[in-house]
């Protein structure tokens, strides 16, 4: 059984008459009753019943016309769901997703991607840089946000948008008074440092950052996340340096500061993805993330 079978055979149950269905279809009335007949010789029973006017459903066609739409109607849709797959419009993707932007800039350019590709499923995966990296090279993901991504064979890494740095210290610093910060403020302050792992990273920034001001940072403690660098300034084990996006993140007991007088005061969020990715819906999306960072981030896109 094929499908044009069940189109032949709607298209008679509808109209009640061969002749019609034929003309509908456009094609010569003997064809389609041939494959009418051969349709019921292959279920083996009758669907119609034939009478002066034309035709008549028996209780098994009206049973048969119901499943026969509901398959056609599905072919229809998967066909239509597979051309605008291949235009970018619909499918899945896996992005991987890391470090401070997850608590302010990603949400909003994801959130963007969303409403402008409302067939696009987005599955978020948890993975530092060296496991984004090696997904990547081994295709369970297609994207990734992340900050200084080093020179990867076959991996480009695209800008998007900047972030101001700022100073996470214990609300009863003394430094907490102040409403900015200086790097020079910060000698002989113990520090928190992160992410762990494979260099360059945030941690390069900070110390370039303190190198520049004359000093180098007194390390409390070097740690693997964001979040576990604030819990411990919560704790007033030290203070650390957090991108805009880190302060929206609300812990007891602790305060941001905007950092001034630096030699670097904002860092970039990149998107990576393969370079000979070849996907239609990578090409759209990543489209869709230049444009959002620029709607949402005016001052500081770079796609």
């Amino acid at each position: 059984m094929e499908l044009r079978h069940l189109r032949y055979f709607i298209s008679v149950a509808e109209e009640r008459n061969i002749g019609r269905a034929a003309e509908r279809l456009h094609m010569t009335q003997p064809p389609l009753t041939r494959q009418i007949s051969q349709l019921e010789r292959e279920l083996d029973t009758q669907l119609f019943n034939r009478t002066a006017k034309g035709v008549e459903l028996t209780n098994a066609g009206r049973v048969f016309l119901e499943d026969a739409r509901r398959v056609v109607e599905m072919a229809d849709q998967a066909g239509d769901r597979a051309q605008r797959a291949g235009r970018g419009l619909a499918g899945r993707i896996d992005i991987a997703v890391f470090g401070t932007g997850v608590f302010g800039v990603i949400p909003v350019l994801l959130r963007s991607v969303r409403d402008k590709n409302p067939d696009v499923k987005i599955w978020l995966h948890d993975m530092n840089k060296q496991d984004q990296l090696e997904a990547l090279a081994d295709r369970r993901i297609s994207l990734a946000f992340n900050r200084f991504i080093p020179p990867t064979e076959g991996v480009a890494s695209e800008p998007l948008v900047t972030e101001r740095l700022h100073v996470a210290l214990p609300e009863d610093h003394p430094l907490a008074e102040r409403a900015e910060i200086r790097p020079s403020d910060l000698e002989g302050q113990p520090m928190v440092l992160f992410p762990t792992g494979i260099r360059p990273s945030f941690i390069d920034v900070v110390e370039e950052i303190c190198r520049n001001a004359g000093f180098s940072p007194t390390v409390a403690a070097e740690v693997g996340s964001v979040v576990h660098g604030m819990a411990l300034v919560a704790t007033g084990a030290g203070v650390c340096f957090v991108t805009g996006s880190a302060t929206n993140l609300h812990l007891p007991g602790v305060v941001y500061r905007p950092l001034v007088e630096a030699s670097r005061s904002e860092i970039e969020l990149c998107c990576i993805y393969r370079s000979d990715d070849p996907s239609p819906l990578l090409a759209r999306l990543v489209d869709s993330l230049r444009e959002a960072a620029t709607e949402h981030f005016p001052e500081s896109a770079l796609g």
